[in-house]
């Protein structure tokens, strides 16, 4: 096969693939003499080549755009269909995510029960998914890549992207439960105790998978300690212990204690300690 035929599968979508049909077109379109005539003197196919051309060459913005120009030129046909989906892949390349995202989106309204129509919602996902590291504290990045992952997850089951979308859901679950932890360590660190608390107790409630769980335990008695809180210190490292004894995050809570003169929940007492907490937490009861 000449290099001008290989297949970059090096993509910012790499854990997702493009279906067989869609990389058999890129395998058999080959290099064409036709750059320097018109659009439109091309046919859809001759385009497809052409714009396949530039994203081997690593030009996907004008790949992108020049396979946009088939639905331009040939609405509604089979390489308009192909050329959809391809206009988001390489939009995903050129880091335009919002343009991926329009093309993608254009595709399912045009196409919904199209084979590709999995490979365009997983498109839509990640053109939400990769800006989270780069934009920072904005958590409507992360809700919206949530809420596609998600969407692609329950209407496309049985693809290969839905089982991708559900390990990048399970990366999203722990960067949320990280940014409220970043959060909450930065109120205690700053005195605020009460706010941290609140944010450690979201990652409890709301994120009680993922891994950040013992440290947040161990937060909450810390940030207790420091109001005098000493009861709901204990029975948070109660808690602690039960379920993560041995965690390094449970040694350093018990040596909150021991370095405050104080006595830290023994095993005996943990099972009265949490039956408290739970009357006074979950049932409100406050007797």
């Amino acid at each position: 096969m000449g290099k001008c035929c290989e297949v970059d599968m090096k993509t910012f979508f790499s854990a997702g693939r493009l279906s067989l049909s869609v990389i058999a077109l890129i395998l058999v379109a080959n290099c064409s003499g036709n750059d320097d005539i018109p659009l439109e003197s091309l046919s859809a196919e001759q385009i497809y080549q052409r714009a396949d051309g530039l994203r081997r060459d690593r030009d996907f913005e004008e790949a992108a755009k020049m396979f946009e120009e088939i639905e331009r030129l040939y609405p509604y046909s089979e390489w308009a269909r192909r050329g959809t989906v391809m206009a988001a892949y390489s939009y995903g390349l050129a880091e335009d995510y919002d343009a991926s995202r329009a093309a993608a989106q254009r595709f399912l309204h045009s196409y919904p029960g199209d084979d590709e129509a999995a490979y365009a919602q997983y498109l839509v996902a990640m053109s939400y998914f990769e800006q989270i590291d780069k934009r920072g504290r904005d958590q409507a990045i992360t809700e919206n890549a949530t809420r596609e992952l998600d969407t692609l997850i329950k209407e496309y089951g049985d693809s290969d992207y839905a089982r991708t979308a559900s390990l990048k859901f399970d990366l999203m679950h722990n960067h949320r439960a990280a940014k409220e932890m970043e959060v909450g360590r930065y109120y205690l660190k700053r005195g605020h105790y009460g706010s941290a608390i609140n944010r450690f107790q979201v990652v409890m409630t709301e994120y009680e998978t993922t891994s950040f769980v013992p440290e947040a335990l161990h937060r909450m008695v810390e940030a207790y300690l420091s109001l005098g809180l000493v009861e709901e210190a204990r029975e948070t490292a109660a808690i602690l212990g039960y379920n993560y004894q041995g965690n390094e995050w449970y040694e350093d809570s018990h040596r909150l204690f021991t370095s405050r003169q104080l006595q830290p929940p023994s095993e005996a007492e943990r099972e009265g300690l949490l039956r408290q907490f739970y009357r006074r937490t979950i049932k409100g009861e406050w007797l």
